[in-house]
């Protein structure tokens, strides 16, 4: 019997491309290669921004393999290929933002083991059995922006905090979540991946357990085992 392999959704493109430039920038940054360091400074000046402000980044964000979709895949049109080079910008812009003078990788898969949605990683900052409500409001409000600009920017004070705490995620699976927030009735979806992520992240014992943000390509998990400031700036 042959076995049909179906072609990659957008939305599976958008998560395989984020994946395939967050692992070689953050195996680069965590082993202090001049380049990925420099790299790094420059997308993070782009955390909560348009993608058009800064033509700096072009040349770092290369969204070409969108421009030819792998067999079998229909060719982006060109809303979704707008909305996929957003979402790569804003994706790739925060994760800058919370990779900076951390010692280890902030962006790490998302395994049935080893959850690394946002909606988990916000309840990972809370004490065990506790909800911390200015905390859910701020994913909430993440949840409810407007459009992309204003939730770049909410996602950006989540990410400080998560910087702050050491907390990593799965910017792969945000790049994809973004992506489909853009389309029409996309934010439902992703507040209710968001949500689920968030209520069913562990059990009693506290341990971690499967959410609904869903698998992602494995990215880059490198650690470094001493703590750097060479980006401070």
């Amino acid at each position: 019997m042959t076995t049909v392999t179906a072609p990659p959704t957008p939305r599976e493109q958008v998560v395989q491309l984020a994946a395939d430039h967050l692992a070689p920038l953050q195996r680069g940054y965590l082993a202090d290669q001049s380049r990925e360091v420099a790299a790094l400074a420059r997308l993070r000046r782009g955390a909560g921004r348009e993608t058009g402000q800064l033509p700096d980044l072009w040349s770092l964000i290369d969204t070409g393999p969108l421009h030819t979709p792998p067999q079998g895949a229909r060719p982006l049109g060109e809303s979704d290929l707008v909305r996929a080079e957003d979402a790569l910008h804003v994706t790739l812009t925060l994760w800058a933002l919370h990779q900076q003078s951390r010692p280890t990788g902030m962006h790490q898969s998302d395994r049935r083991d080893s959850r690394r949605g946002i909606g988990t990683a916000v309840r990972r900052m809370m004490k065990p059995g506790e909800i911390d409500e200015p905390l859910r409001k701020r994913l909430v409000r993440a949840g409810t922006a407007p459009d992309l600009t204003n939730l770049a920017q909410r996602l950006r004070d989540i990410v400080v905090l998560l910087r702050r705490e050491g907390i990593p995620l799965d910017y792969a699976l945000l790049a994809g979540q973004l992506y489909t927030w853009q389309r029409p009735g996309g934010a439902d979806i992703v507040r209710r991946e968001w949500g689920r992520s968030f209520h069913a992240w562990h059990d009693k014992s506290g341990a971690e357990q499967p959410s609904a943000d869903g698998p992602a390509p494995a990215g880059d998990e490198t650690t470094r085992t001493t703590d750097t400031d060479k980006d401070a700036s």
